[in-house]
């Protein structure tokens, strides 16, 4: 008898332990503050949609210099071409949303803003951030960070002026 309750007490610390996905230890990784200096350096796109991967041909880095507030993408997600987009940024802090960046172009001629201004629901130590379009919930990306943007993508890419 003793045998079959120590048989149970091991499934049963098997299942408990089985229990645990890697969904909660996610839950567990703390939101680090959004600032300049935090989201400072060279971010790429890696999910969009909600949670879409981004195809291999498709691409957008952004880089953020903190000091004076500006950002350079290199991208061609609308565009068959590589382009380079420079601009500013801002960070603010909302009551009720949490953290809101948002931004404006260089070259833009009449409406030099952002489509949208993001809600920053996650910025992790490890290396990732998930912007949601203030005014579309739907509207999801999700960014990683990396070393660089890659060279023949920097050499192909104009800045638009």
């Amino acid at each position: 008898m003793k045998t079959v309750f120590r048989m149970m007490a091991l499934l049963l610390s098997f299942g408990i332990l089985q229990s645990c996905s890697d969904d909660d230890k996610k839950m567990n990784v703390p939101s680090l503050e959004v600032t300049p200096a935090n989201i400072a350096g060279v971010w790429k796109l890696s999910e969009w949609n909600n949670g879409t991967e981004v195809h291999e041909d498709v691409y957008c880095y952004i880089v953020f210099e903190r000091r004076d507030m500006v950002f350079k993408m290199y991208q061609n997600v609308n565009s068959m071409y590589a382009r380079c987009i420079t601009g500013d940024f801002s960070i603010e802090k909302d009551e009720y949303e949490g953290y809101i960046i948002s931004g404006t172009y260089d070259f833009q001629l009449f409406d030099d803003a952002w489509s949208h201004s993001y809600i920053v629901t996650e910025l992790t130590a490890d290396g990732s951030m998930v912007w949601v379009a203030q005014d579309d919930e739907n509207n999801v990306c999700k960014y990683v960070r990396c070393d660089a943007v890659p060279e023949d993508i920097v050499n192909e890419s104009e800045p638009i002026k």
